[in-house]
């Protein structure tokens, strides 16, 4: 559960402090609203929801090695977006054009750039109207295909761009779409809960 943080006496905290803090503080996970609002959250999280983030960067990477076209990351990365935010996702996925357009101190750093893929694992402990909004605010910023994982739910909550908000139940095959060409997977086959 991300929550917010108020330190007296400062407004808010430029991009590259917000960085300096981050990188500071690496068991915390430290996002920043459009509103220029910190949040944080505490990286560690439960064995089962750490091996569910693991099956899908695997899944993921198989995919991505075979099609080589694109880097993908895992939690901890934060993107500074066009509406001024800084957020973190769990899985992300960039075009391999993209990523070799970036500056080696783009890739040493969080960098300006949204990810063309996301993916945001429901923990315990989030609230699910919260990551909803999350999930837009991904999309508003240019995220081209983002998952919304609920294993409570057995749920998967597919956002795109100008497109209704679709769910794929867990024993459905989910599919990579033109984002992700050629991936598909059926989360009930690896992720438990």
């Amino acid at each position: 559960m991300a929550v917010p943080l108020n330190l007296p006496g400062i407004q808010s905290f430029s991009d590259i402090e917000l960085l300096e803090l981050s990188l500071a503080n690496p068991d915390l996970i430290i996002e920043r609203d459009n509103n220029g609002q910190l949040f944080i959250k505490i990286i560690s999280v439960p064995v089962l929801t750490s091996a569910n983030k693991s099956e899908l960067i695997g899944e993921v990477g198989i995919w991505n090695r075979k099609a080589h076209s694109g880097k993908i990351l895992g939690p901890g990365c934060g993107y500074f977006l066009k509406d001024t935010s800084m957020r973190v996702p769990d899985v992300a996925w960039i075009r391999l054009e993209r990523w070799n357009a970036l500056s080696m101190s783009g890739k040493k750093s969080f960098p300006y750039l949204v990810p063309d893929f996301i993916i945001e694992l429901k923990s315990e402990t989030d609230s699910l109207m919260e990551l909803k909004a999350k999930m837009q605010k991904w999309i508003d910023n240019g995220v081209r295909l983002g998952w919304l994982i609920s294993t409570e739910k057995q749920i998967t909550y597919v956002y795109k761009p100008d497109e209704e908000l679709k769910t794929i139940l867990f024993d459905e095959l989910i599919f990579g779409e033109e984002v992700l060409d050629g991936f598909s997977i059926r989360l009930r086959d690896i992720l438990e809960y």
